[in-house]
């Protein structure tokens, strides 16, 4: 599979015509797509308009996402279509996001638009229309929200992607499906709604893709330029913030591998963890539920899934448990283990993968008790506005990807760039063909 930054290299250079290869990426969606069920919507005629006025535009040479076909999460707007958050109601966009005129100025390709959960509430994408399944396992859920994103870039349908994530909605189907998934702190790229919980971010095979589609998002062109980590203070847990649930041990494995490979590289790692306490366990989920009940304000109530209207009803009760202290007090503490540890490593996934089914038509219960266990260790990172990425680092023995968690301070995206960058040539990870 071509890169993105090989793509746009080549587009540059003249060697690759962006038409035929939007047509050609267009093609492999339509042929591969019914299995994995990324896109709620193709864009085919769109964008083969689109890479033909690529050609003409004067700065071609100097556009970082020339020719690269992109997907974007049914969250963003893209002028002329509809945004429906896995609901519904579809609300026509007038305009383009910041994030999609981004793409476009950096001569990206527009060629879909992803699924999500309804409301992007839960780990699991799926619908009455499609259920989004892992490439590399397609009995499993690719997750979520950004589960079709993930898949898109995991199934080598497109080499990048755009997600949001607001408890882990990046970083979970990221680690699920073998990818390089990194939410940048809230001071970077937030997203509206869930109290500044929720930020854009990317998704893509490999460290370099990631960067560069973070640095278009971003509007920070310095990303892209990946460097070496130099020798970091670096912290691994593998307990889960509050319950301390057990969790499986290849995860916890794949933790232990990676501290391994990073100590014998110079870096001085020890056993920390932050000190989590109940509150912000407890305000994570108080925005859970209120975030999405706010949203629901915008579509038709009574077209929501049952579990989505439960999960709604919950929330609007709960608006009155989030106060800003509570996560004032979780970032304060935060900054206190980080003012000794320049990262932290944990486990992405709290729990193995849900199996990929139709959990739009089970009861809210029975959605929200996987999904709070899945995503124990992603979520509190959201409540401090902290950066944080998911990088592939082994396989189950049922074959399924795994990946690593690693959290830094805020304005740190570059440091986790670099060292997801060492830990890439330490631990090479496959990609479908």
């Amino acid at each position: 599979m071509v890169t993105a930054k090989e793509l746009a290299d080549a587009v540059r250079a003249g060697t690759v015509d962006p038409v035929r290869e939007t047509e050609r990426v267009i093609a492999g969606i339509e042929a591969a797509d019914r299995v994995v069920g990324a896109f709620r919507r193709v864009r085919a005629d769109e964008a083969v308009a689109e890479a033909g006025a690529l050609r003409s535009r004067p700065d071609l040479a100097e556009l970082p996402l020339a020719g690269v076909p992109v997907a974007v999460k049914d969250v963003a707007g893209i002028a002329g279509e509809t945004v429906t958050r896995g609901t519904a109601t579809a609300r026509p966009a007038g305009s383009d996001h910041l994030v999609v005129r981004r793409l476009r100025e950096a001569g990206a390709v527009v060629v879909g638009i992803t699924r999500v959960p309804e409301l992007c509430i839960w780990p699991m994408t799926d619908s009455p229309e499609a259920v989004t399944r892992n490439p590399w396992a397609p009995e499993y859920t690719a997750g979520g929200s950004s589960g079709g994103s993930a898949a898109a870039v995991a199934a080598g349908l497109v080499p990048v992607a755009h997600g949001t994530d607001g408890l882990g909605s990046i970083r979970l189907p990221a680690a699920m499906c073998g990818l390089v998934g990194i939410k940048p702190g809230a001071d970077v790229l937030a997203e509206e709604g869930w109290f500044g919980m929720s930020a854009h971010g990317s998704l893509a095979t490999t460290v370099a893709d990631a960067a560069l589609l973070l640095s278009v998002l971003a509007g920070r062109p310095e990303f892209a330029e990946v460097r070496e980590p130099g020798r970091l203070r670096i912290a691994v847990s593998t307990e889960v913030p509050l319950t301390r649930a057990p969790v499986p041990r290849p995860l916890t494995a794949a933790v232990e591998r990676v501290a391994d490979l990073l100590a014998g590289s110079g870096h001085r790692v020890s056993r920390a963890r932050p000190r989590y306490g109940v509150e912000p366990v407890a305000g994570i989920l108080e925005r859970w539920f209120a975030g999405p009940a706010e949203q629901a304000s915008e579509v038709d109530f009574d077209a929501l899934q049952p579990r989505t209207q439960r999960h709604v009803r919950i929330g609007r009760a709960a608006r009155r448990l989030v106060t800003p202290g509570t996560a004032r007090r979780w970032t304060a503490r935060a900054a206190e283990f980080f003012a000794g540890q320049d990262v932290l490593i944990t486990p992405t996934l709290a729990t193995m993968p849900p199996k990929a089914a139709a959990w739009h038509g089970r009861s809210c219960l029975a959605n929200a008790l996987p999904s709070v266990a899945l995503a124990g260790f992603t979520g509190l990172w959201n409540l401090s506005g902290y950066p944080a990425i998911s990088v592939p680092a082994g396989r189950t023995p049922k074959g399924l990807p795994i990946g690593v968690q690693l959290v830094t301070s805020p304005g740190g995206e570059a440091r986790l760039l670099a060292l997801a960058a060492q830990l890439e040539e330490l631990n090479p990870w496959p990609r479908l063909p």
